[in-house]
């Protein structure tokens, strides 16, 4: 069996998730011209971009390390408390900073 190239590897991964994104985005349409929105769609869509970045956060948390926990729990504990997305954001991005700033110099 042949191996692929890791360039070429790299660049049929980013074509194929490309690909798929774009019969997403236009499939979209097509699919609701042919059902009727009703309360529980709009309540799927509304939590699908929820769930889309709390896995993304999730992904991040993950392969990082306590920074990354450390600004995340930051940043949920400032959203709670304050219900400003801005600052939970600035708070986080702050924690993650001081952290690398004082304890990996």
């Amino acid at each position: 069996m042949r191996s692929v190239p890791d360039e070429t590897a790299t660049w049929l991964a980013i074509g194929l998730v490309a690909a798929v994104t774009l019969a997403c985005r236009l499939a979209g349409p097509v699919v609701m011209s042919r059902i009727g929105p009703s309360p529980r769609i709009e309540r799927f869509l509304q939590s699908l971009s929820i769930s889309v970045i709390a896995a993304l956060v999730a992904s991040i948390v993950a392969q990082g390390g306590p920074r990354e926990g450390a600004a995340v729990g930051v940043a949920a504990l400032v959203m709670l408390a304050t219900k400003s997305t801005v600052l939970a954001l600035l708070a986080g991005m702050a924690t993650a900073a001081s952290w690398t700033i004082l304890l990996s110099g």
